[in-house]
């Protein structure tokens, strides 16, 4: 599945859908882990704090969705290479022009292009990921350019995701591998590589190449139990695995790397240059929390009725659906020291230029000094994750991220704080699944201090 903010197999955008196969399991996922988005909200509202926290800004609609179910297709719909051509007008192509025929088209010079017919495939099934709108998307992604507004107005922020990103192909048949591809079939069901797109003959003569910002992948193992970060990898328009080009959209390839497939595996990571997806397979699922268990866990924290050391009122986490927007009792937190209070004007301090910087990154307006021990930092409002593809484990919510104050478990926090998600052209860094927010510090998360009642 994959989940956007990442369902038998689960692809999560973590600021990371899609399910695949097996009847009995349902699905595999991919979810909405992360995305390229300013954070800019005042304290009161927040709109940054809950952007991909289990759903998108407007809601989950049709195929824009922040999670997306991967089931097997009535009818396969998969394609394979066959025959190729070399001509001297890809427009001549009968491939190029049948509304029926898959092909891709490699444009070596204005006289000369490869053109690769696809066939179908009767063991496969394929759905395709990207920003466009257009019949043959499956799951829409698009960039968040500010403020929680979704939009694809390339005047507002040009989008660095593909119209037609990736596709994923799924056998339909055990053991269901999915494996990924960069760049999709458009209306016409082709794909091109124009003549200043990275593109090659390989040694064994059939030609490949890689999108304008490319496709990273990181496959985890031993997900979500024990999982161990791999290294992010560029895979190629026909699915081969390559090291990094030098920069995001560089015309050199990177080196292909032997041993290494683009099957995707339990907690593997997409990057479309824009979004990050996580992939949840159908068996990592059923080890994963459910939104129930998450409930269980939020009712036994406040059943513990915490108090705020300063108003001494009782503290308590509102009900996953409406952990969108601040209540009265919403428990808040000093993110140096971990201390729990409620919200309170205490010790706020003068800003220095360095302390309005780092309060603007955590959307609090400025820095303030915990009561109980003295420590001063970020003061945020906490906000339990929503969404269980995230999460290695049904552990308690103990932990949050900073700075954004999202809560979950230490297994989970400690996780997405030691996993760099791509950033801008070449860069990397540990960004908190719920919200996309850059986390703080290290290691990045802070535990919770709650306070029992007096009585």
């Amino acid at each position: 599945m994959v989940s956007t903010n990442l369902k038998t197999s689960y692809l999560n955008l973590c600021v990371f859908h899609h399910s695949l196969m097996r009847p009995e399991l349902e699905r595999s996922s991919l979810v909405y882990c992360v995305k390229a988005v300013s954070l800019t909200a005042d304290s009161k509202t927040r709109p940054d704090m809950f952007l991909y926290n289990g759903s998108l800004p407007g809601g989950d609609k049709g195929r824009k969705r922040s999670r997306f179910a991967l089931y097997r297709r009535a009818k396969a719909n998969g394609v394979k290479p066959s025959a190729v051509h070399i001509i001297s007008n890809p427009h001549d192509s009968k491939a190029v022009n049948s509304r029926g025929q898959h092909s891709i088209s490699f444009t070596l010079s204005r006289n000369q292009t490869v053109v690769v017919e696809y066939c179908h495939d009767d063991d496969t099934d394929m759905f395709q990921i990207g920003r466009s709108t257009e019949s043959p998307i499956d799951f829409v992604v698009t960039d968040t350019p500010g403020g929680s507004k979704e939009s694809e107005d390339s005047s507002v922020a040009p989008s660095t995701i593909s119209r037609f990103a990736c596709r994923v192909v799924c056998e339909r048949n055990p053991p269901y591998t999915a494996r990924i591809y960069a760049a999709g079939f458009d209306s016409s069901k082709n794909i091109f590589l124009g003549e200043k797109a990275t593109k090659w003959k390989n040694p064994d003569g059939h030609m490949d190449g890689l999108t304008t910002n490319g496709v990273l992948v990181m496959h985890t193992q031993g997900f979500p139990e024990e999982p161990k970060q791999g290294m992010w990898r560029e895979i190629s328009v026909c699915g081969d695995v390559y090291t990094l080009r030098e920069t995001r959209s560089g015309p050199v390839r990177g080196q292909l790397v032997n041993g290494e497939s683009s099957a995707l595996q339990d907690g593997s990571l997409v990057d479309l240059c824009g979004a990050t997806l996580l992939w949840r397979t159908a068996e990592g699922l059923l080890k994963a929390p459910t939104l129930r268990h998450l409930d269980a866990l939020r009712l036994e924290l406040n059943a513990a009725r915490p108090q705020c050391p300063v108003g001494l009122s009782t503290l308590a986490f509102p009900s996953l659906p409406r952990s969108h927007s601040l209540e009265e009792r919403q428990p808040w937190a000093y993110l140096t020291c971990g201390h729990v209070h409620g919200r309170h004007d205490w010790g706020q301090r003068p800003e220095r230029t360095r302390d309005r910087e780092e309060g603007a990154a955590s959307g609090t307006g400025g820095r303030r000094e915990c009561p109980l021990c003295r420590s001063v930092g970020p003061y945020v409002p906490l906000w339990l994750g929503c969404e269980p593809a995230f999460y290695v484990d049904a552990g308690a919510p103990t932990h949050a991220f900073v700075p954004c104050g999202h809560v979950c478990s230490e297994r989970t926090a400690r996780y997405w704080a030691e996993t760099s998600l791509p950033h801008g052209t070449h860069a990397f860094r540990p960004t908190c699944p719920f919200c996309s927010a850059p986390l703080v510090g290290i290691p990045g998360f802070t535990r919770l201090i709650f306070q029992g009642p007096i009585d």
